[in-house]
């Protein structure tokens, strides 16, 4: 039976700018701002605390390792000393278990992993507290810095909003690139955050559903920032890679609004499942570049996109097809999770299909867009004016008081479907039922101790000169019902170790303590 829990998380990179210096460095600023958020809480932010041991980059899902010297510097993430600027790469894992640094020239929240919808959902809105708090401290001195929870900088620039999720290593990544491809290529209608402006550089006037479409190059490949494609190769699972393949999404959106973040993940997570399953929709894009593009420019939804069969399909019908077969995977009593993500799904399309406007209340890109026309008839302007730009920042600003989305939703125009109290112990508080648990712990009781960190281990100091490392390969070992007991009953970092079974604590590679 089909279900929409699975591993997942979500990672942001915030658009940054200097107030009154639009030529400040954005590496240092961004540096400032994981600083800012990292110095108060005494947690450790260095260009070393992350582990880059186990990450593998250059790592393709096709079956090949790509060679350093062809790779373009942005995608040697595993070595740091390559950045030009290394010298501003912070780091720094929080005690949500979440990871804040200096991803090239943004500062970057990847959220702790989580595995229902509604918990990415918290994690990620935690992930705007601390970029507000972060804000909020520089204000006080003399560079204050403001942060974006955007995609593009109307300047012709981009930067991500990525999505993560682990699927069965059974699975043959073709199986993967043919049953997601039209999903994602269509999906930006229930959850992209809206852009003024059509084309990379905004040349022509107008507005589109998705606000990263126009920049992306390719159907498959490796890269993340050139010649970006649909479907992302890169094959680092952090985790067991016998069982496990992470699927990098590197398409969507940030989302502001909480219903457009659930059913962004939720709907992914379902398809997932079909594919894994061997139940998803038999689909083909004859041109899925194009029809990504045609889609985004398709403000009335009713382009048909051509099949590779010869007939065509708006990209509400094609959305409907995978609905349709998630609903039929899922049974006649779903978990309470999947039900809501199905009920959502079918909300969006059957509200868009009728008019748009109607999910003003759930979905960026069509709240935006009321508001931009509200502002059109108004101040009689044309869509290439520079005010309705300015305005489309403004809505992604992180500060409640500034950011046009905050307004709306704190005067009830945009739901919210989380507790803010909730939201804000999540700033603090790891998940619960993953591995998240075990590091954002971790950092909180043994900060001092611990050397540095990556998803899927910990260095701790023992005391002198031993090294310990933690393996955690296994996502949902390392929660709160297995550590809990164990991390509270721990004085000292090497109780801890031997807690969690890794005894050898004169070597540097412990055995493998994943059965906690």
């Amino acid at each position: 039976m089909l279900r929409v829990e699975r591993i997942m998380g979500a990672e942001t990179e915030f658009g940054i700018s200097r107030p009154g210096n639009p030529h400040a460095n954005p590496m240092r600023d961004s540096a400032r701002v994981v600083d800012a958020y990292a110095g108060p809480r005494g947690l450790r932010s260095s260009q070393s605390f992350w582990d880059f041991e186990t990450e593998s980059p250059l790592a393709d899902a096709r079956g090949f390792l790509l060679n350093v010297a062809d790779a373009h510097a942005s995608q040697l993430t595993h070595l740091p000393q390559a950045e030009p600027e290394a010298q501003y790469l912070a780091n720094v894992v929080l005690t949500n278990g979440a990871r804040l640094y200096v991803d090239h020239a943004h500062p970057e929240y990847s959220s702790p992993e989580t595995l229902t919808p509604r918990d990415v959902v918290r994690w990620d809105r935690a992930g705007d507290l601390v970029a507000l708090a972060a804000v909020e401290a520089l204000a006080a001195g003399d560079e204050p810095v403001n942060l974006y929870k955007n995609n593009t900088d109307s300047k012709g620039a981009s930067y991500g909003a990525h999505e993560n999720y682990l699927v069965d290593r059974a699975i043959e990544f073709d199986a993967i690139v043919a049953g997601i491809t039209p999903f994602f290529v269509t999906r930006q209608i229930l959850c992209g955050a809206g852009r003024v402006g059509i084309g990379v550089n905004g040349e022509t006037a107008g507005y589109q559903i998705s606000s990263r479409a126009d920049f992306f190059e390719a159907e498959v490949g490796l890269e993340t920032t050139l010649r970006r494609p649909i479907v992302n190769t890169r094959d680092e699972p952090h985790a067991d890679p016998t069982l496990y393949r992470r699927l990098h999404v590197i398409l969507g959106d940030a989302t502001l609004a909480e219903p457009a973040t659930l059913v962004r993940f939720g709907t992914t997570s379902l398809v997932l499942g079909l594919i894994e399953s061997g139940q998803v929709p038999a689909l083909e894009l004859a041109d899925p570049l194009d029809s990504l593009w045609t889609v985004s420019h398709d403000l009335d939804l009713t382009a048909r996109l051509p099949l590779a069969d010869g007939s065509t399909m708006t990209a509400l019908e094609i959305q409907q097809v995978y609905l349709d077969a998630a609903r039929a995977a899922a049974g006649d009593s779903p978990d309470a999770d999947t039900a809501e993500v199905l009920s959502e799904w079918q909300r969006f399309i059957d509200a868009l299909a009728r008019d748009p406007r109607e999910l003003a209340d759930s979905v960026d890109w069509v709240a935006k867009l009321v508001l931009l026309e509200q502002y059109r008839t108004r101040e009689n302007l044309p869509w290439d004016h520079p005010k309705l730009a300015l305005i489309d920042v403004q809505y992604h600003d992180v500060r409640p008081a500034k950011g046009l989305f905050h307004r709306l939703e704190s005067t009830g125009r945009i739901r919210r479907i989380t507790d803010p109290a909730e939201v804000a112990q999540a700033v603090d508080t790891p998940p619960e039922d993953t591995r998240a648990w075990l590091r954002g712990r971790v950092v909180e009781r043994f900060t001092d101790a611990l050397v540095s960190a990556s998803w899927d281990s910990l260095v701790l100091s023992a005391g002198g000169e031993a090294l310990i490392r933690v393996p955690m390969r296994y996502p949902l070992k390392g929660t709160k019902a297995l550590v809990e007991d164990r991390i509270a009953a721990s004085e000292t970092p090497a109780d801890l170790l031997a807690a969690l079974g890794v005894t050898r604590l004169g070597t540097t590679a412990p055995r493998d303590s994943s059965e906690v």
